[in-house]
């Protein structure tokens, strides 16, 4: 957050790239910010929200130095088939966490598209948002670059402000 911005209430909140990018966008949020937590549900707990309104933002490699960012529920998965249909390639793949780190500035737990590194060309990384984030009701929280910090965001404004993609690319935990 900017200085100018920083609401007295989330003054201990660190600021972060993502932070300042989230108010730098104009997008509607509020900060959250918790200690550790060891599971999806504790991190639900804690920022208030069901499960599955929490998103996980997922470094996926389609070639080498081409990378995109994945918008998952809480309760799901990618379905690797799905996303490979959906982008017209037969491989994908995850980077190790230090390649995550290196090509977004996050490392693994803080990632989010808010104020990560551009791609080579200078531009953000695409993202892909699973269908079912804009059809659920409720806020989903994103991360905000920190361990326990994050945003809850309007999930309609959010794909807006990330000109994101929306498809159905993931599966519950349980085949499906």
């Amino acid at each position: 957050m900017t200085d100018s911005s920083v609401d007295p209430a989330h003054a201990d909140v660190p600021r972060t790239p993502a932070l300042d990018a989230l108010v730098d966008s104009g997008i509607e949020h509020e900060v959250t910010q918790h200690g550790p937590v060891k599971s999806l549900e504790e991190a639900a707990r804690a920022r208030g929200l069901d499960p599955r309104q929490l998103l996980k933002t997922l470094v996926v490699r389609r070639g080498s130095g081409d990378y995109l960012f994945v918008l998952v529920p809480g309760d799901r998965q990618i379905s690797w088939p799905k996303l490979r249909e959906y982008l017209g390639v037969s491989r994908l793949s995850m980077p190790d966490k230090d390649k995550a780190r290196d090509v977004t500035g996050y490392e693994r737990g803080t990632i989010t598209p808010f104020g990560s590194l551009p791609s080579p060309a200078g531009t953000p990384w695409p993202v892909i948002a699973d269908r079912l984030i804009v059809s659920r009701e409720g806020p989903v929280s994103i991360g905000g670059g920190a361990h326990g910090v994050a945003a809850n965001v309007d999930p309609a404004q959010l794909v807006e402000v990330l000109e994101a993609a929306v498809a159905d690319v993931t599966e519950g935990f349980d085949a499906e």
